[in-house]
């Protein structure tokens, strides 16, 4: 008795179907849940920034070449109590200028006694600063300044650009003798990021006479920013990327026996 009989073999399941092409339900998972992150981490860090940390646009070159004039800094939200010498403010004083910010390097705090110049340095409680950010060739004793005791719960501030900086050695004639509230701050120059420059070198030449403040978390906030953002790319791209990767694979060949 002759016939014919075939036996054959059901496809494997996946070649084809739409969880291969999605990257299979666990990536599918993973990835969502690095969207989610990301969002988080994107969106806390810009809201952390906000939090902590102010914008402003300098309008002179008295800070030259630490902040050029149009820079865009970014400035950390402190109290007065919380500034130490070397430290780039932001502060209001009326008897300076009226209703606007000004921008200026913390030199000395109350009680210390500030002058200049010897050999070519400031001096403050009788030790010579390095200053490494005035303009390379320049000297700190382009400002003739008579010795001064800085009042308790004042601050003398002066400019990077020393010979055309209307700073404290401006205003030495006032009942204050040119000195600044520390009431009067209210931000403390992190970073210049228009155009990016980074964050601001550390005033190292004050460390002999106190600690020197601590970084904002301007970085920290960054990665969170970055991170945030990688995450959210990698996982909106996952699925695209394993359908594609899925529909490039070849499809399992059938298998079958033919009888007669």
């Amino acid at each position: 008795m002759g016939g014919e009989s075939m036996t054959r073999t059901a496809p494997q399941r996946g070649g084809t179907g739409t969880a291969r092409a999605g990257g299979g339900r666990v990536g599918q998972r993973l990835s969502g849940l690095a969207v989610a992150l990301g969002v988080v981490l994107f969106l806390g860090g810009f809201a952390w920034g906000a939090v902590v940390y102010r914008p402003y646009t300098v309008p002179t070159s008295s800070m030259t070449p630490t902040i050029d004039a149009g820079d865009r800094v970014l400035a950390q939200r402190v109290d007065g109590d919380e500034v130490r010498r070397g430290d780039v403010v932001v502060f209001e004083d009326k008897s300076w200028v009226d209703n606007a910010k000004v921008v200026k390097r913390v030199v000395a705090v109350g009680g210390d006694k500030v002058s200049c110049c010897t050999d070519g340095k400031l001096t403050v409680n009788g030790k010579r600063i390095d200053e490494p950010y005035l303009p390379a060739g320049s000297l700190a004793e382009i400002k003739e300044i008579p010795e001064v005791t800085v009042p308790e719960g004042r601050l003398f501030l002066l400019g990077d650009e020393r010979q055309g900086s209307l700073d404290s050695t401006a205003h030495l004639t006032d009942t204050a003798r040119g000195t600044v509230s520390r009431d009067a701050v209210s931000a403390r120059v992190d970073a210049v990021v228009w155009p990016w420059r980074g964050t601001l070198a550390r005033p190292t030449g004050f460390e002999a006479l106190g600690p020197l403040s601590r970084p904002g978390p301007l970085r920290p906030i960054g990665l969170m920013i970055v991170a945030g953002a990688v995450l959210i790319l990698g996982g909106g791209a996952y699925g695209p990327v394993a359908g594609l990767l899925g529909r490039s694979r070849p499809r399992p060949a059938r298998r079958g026996t033919n009888g007669a």
